[in-house]
């Protein structure tokens, strides 16, 4: 009887130790297949005659961040926007950083400037964030963008706001609030807001994606 007993608690055990891991490699797979479907081919838009005009956003500066880069890019933002909200300004207000995902960017987004109206659009295909980039910077407004960026030698998920837009001549332009101006390839932005320069990701971060706490080809259209 003993015997029987144990072995129906060593089935439970395993049971409870395989649902979750079997979940976790679902979630896995699902990412996989819809990473793969936002990498379309982009190489029409060079030619595209909507993209020819090159577009810079002026009087941008640039911060270096000392809170969070989510507080940073919100910094930047509101002071392109002629206001004064700073990153020890919001962090005086919570008491902590609420800007760790996408959807409470978006959200504080919104509530730090009610005069515009901020979407979040995720998992975009590489064609639709180009035309998505350039028709915020078309309006004069600047784009904040979710994407892998590196930290000395690491990589992080990070915040930072496009600025310029030149397709013709291969180069995008970004205010990245660990403190410096960014001119890099199309390919280079779509290969980091897929999130696939992202070399050596911990399992945490994959699984983070996996199960939709964070997103790839993601950016904020405010207008």
């Amino acid at each position: 009887m003993k015997r029987k007993r144990g072995k129906r608690i060593l089935i439970i055990f395993a049971a409870l130790i395989m649902v979750p891991v079997l979940t976790a490699a679902v979630a896995m797979a699902i990412l996989h297949v819809r990473t793969r479907s936002i990498l379309d081919d982009f190489s029409s838009v060079y030619q595209n005659e909507k993209y020819q005009t090159p577009i810079m956003i002026e009087e941008v500066d640039v911060i270096k961040q000392d809170v969070s880069c989510g507080y940073a890019v919100i910094e930047m933002f509101s002071k392109w926007n002629k206001g004064q909200i700073t990153e020890q300004s919001l962090y005086d207000q919570y008491g902590k950083v609420v800007t760790s995902t996408g959807k409470a960017f978006c959200a504080e987004m919104n509530k730090q400037f009610p005069e515009y109206t901020t979407t979040m659009s995720k998992y975009l295909k590489n064609s639709e964030l180009i035309d998505q980039i350039y028709e915020n910077l078309a309006d004069g407004i600047p784009v904040p963008i979710e994407w892998a960026a590196l930290y000395g030698d690491e990589w992080t998920l990070h915040y930072s706001l496009i600025i310029g837009a030149d397709i013709p001549g291969d180069k995008i332009t970004v205010a990245n609030p660990y403190g410096y101006c960014e001119e890099i390839s199309v390919a280079e932005l779509l290969d980091r807001t897929s999130f696939e320069a992202y070399e050596d990701m911990p399992l945490f971060l994959k699984l983070g994606f996996a199960f939709g706490i964070f997103e790839k080809n993601t950016l904020f259209r405010v207008r």
